[in-house]
């Protein structure tokens, strides 16, 4: 059987201040006419489909309007579609029992049965090929919040560790152990994921850690070798881990200025049975294109500025007016200064002048002088709230705090980023934000 693995479309991000409400219906449109093209039997979504926690209105049209157009182009496809870490686990669970009428099966959240034990059913899902016969299981992971893995009652015996990745590894050991048991001779075990794997190469800015620190990367070890696939999502470089078999999708599209050099891509798994017969990468075109220029010196930056190219992509006849304005270019560029330069911003965007690009962020390098005692300008949106507590905590305290200050920082942020997700009201819905 085929399936298509995918994950972290990120629908309804906000690309500094700028939505791309575009690019991402471009992508779905293809990945639908990429689904009927291959004939693929199940799509596996691995995790944070929506940006933020409590999406808009328009995000939320574009997972629904795609599922139904794909149930009405293959009526006999399984869509399975994870929770990650920036999806509200509840707002992706609330329609579920809707979605199963178009073949779709919307995992949020672990649930735990009254005797503490795993409700491994919950997360088991058939896929069937286009006979309708079951060829695999897929076992469904959702992001795992701390809360949902640890403490005494998720614990099968009172001597089990109950810290969050030895949580983590119960909940893993369990959903196998009941796959193992439902599956039939011939049929094949896939896994799917939203987790940070020992090893995988994280991109330069864009990726938000599971539990913020990175201490909850787990091991590939928790996908025996009877797995046939495991689908993984969160880290949004494409990427096998250690072996074929277990693989980052990556993300459709570039989330970030630091993601535009490496491809994106979707993957088509091929499954013979109960073993994977082969993979390939599908890359995604990109329905707008990105630049970087720089870092470099002022002159050498309005150079390489005059000699972009408008996107010939763009229709001849609308480029540079107002309505094509959604398909411009994105645009970063990034100064090395001697001194500092107080007209930079219009000596940029006068080398942009009647060219279709969309200048986006405009980043000035000051040079580092020896033996200078003042600290450098701290960009709060690159440091992240971790590197931020821990140099108030040392400025404080004249000490780097210990690993489970750090733990308790962390269990916190997690925190709010939940409650963000539960409380959203219906000013959050209007704008998109949580």
């Amino acid at each position: 059987m085929k399936l298509i693995h995918t994950a972290d479309w990120h629908l309804g991000q906000s690309f500094h201040g700028q939505e791309r409400h575009v690019e991402h219906h471009a992508f779905l449109d293809w990945l639908l006419d990429t689904l009927v093209a291959r004939q693929a039997d199940a799509l596996l979504v691995a995790g944070d489909i929506f940006d933020v926690v409590n999406p808009s209105l328009a995000a939320q049209a574009l997972l629904y309007d795609f599922i139904v157009s794909a149930h009405e182009r293959l009526p006999g496809l399984d869509i399975v579609l994870i929770a990650g870490n920036h999806d509200s686990g509840n707002r992706i669970e609330l329609p579920a029992p809707l979605m199963r009428r178009l073949n779709t099966h919307a995992l949020g959240r672990v649930r735990w049965q009254d005797d503490g034990d795993l409700d491994a059913e919950h997360l088991l899902v058939p896929l069937s090929d286009e006979n309708g016969e079951t060829r695999a299981w897929c076992m469904a992971l959702p992001f795992l919040r701390p809360a949902e893995v640890t403490g005494a009652s998720r614990a099968s015996d009172d001597d089990a560790p109950n810290d969050y990745v030895s949580g983590i590894g119960r909940v893993h050991t369990r959903l196998v152990e009941a796959a193992r048991a439902r599956r039939e001779p011939g049929q094949a075990l896939v896994a799917m994921s939203h987790a940070h794997l020992h090893g995988a190469a994280v991109s330069e800015a864009s990726e938000r850690p599971i539990v913020i620190g990175g201490e909850e990367s787990i091991s590939a070890a928790l996908f025996p070798d009877d797995i046939a696939y495991v689908a993984l999502g969160h880290l949004h470089r494409a990427q096998q881990v250690g072996e074929a078999r277990i693989r980052y999708s990556g993300s459709p599209l570039p989330l970030d200025f630091s993601e535009v050099a490496y491809p994106h891509q979707v993957v088509e798994v091929m499954l013979d049975g109960e073993a994977l017969a082969a993979t390939e990468a599908l890359p995604v075109p990109r329905p707008v294109a990105m630049h970087r220029i720089g870092p470099a010196p002022l002159e050498q930056v309005l150079a390489e500025l005059a000699a972009l190219e408008d996107d010939p992509d763009l229709p001849p006849d609308a480029r540079g007016r107002e309505r094509s304005r959604e398909r411009w270019p994105w645009l970063e560029v990034r100064v090395e200064l001697e001194t500092p330069i107080p007209d930079l911003r219009a000596r940029v965007e006068a080398a942009l002048d009647g060219k279709a690009l969309r200048l986006l962020r405009l980043e000035r390098r000051l040079p580092r002088v020896e033996g200078e005692d003042t600290p450098a300008r701290i960009d709060l949106e690159s440091l992240g709230p971790r590197k931020l507590f821990e140099l108030t905590w040392a400025s404080r305290w004249g000490e780097p705090p210990g690993a489970e200050v750090l733990a308790d920082f962390d269990r916190l942020c997690q925190d709010v980023l939940d409650a963000n997700g539960d409380d959203a009201g219906a000013a959050g819905d209007q704008e998109g934000r949580p």
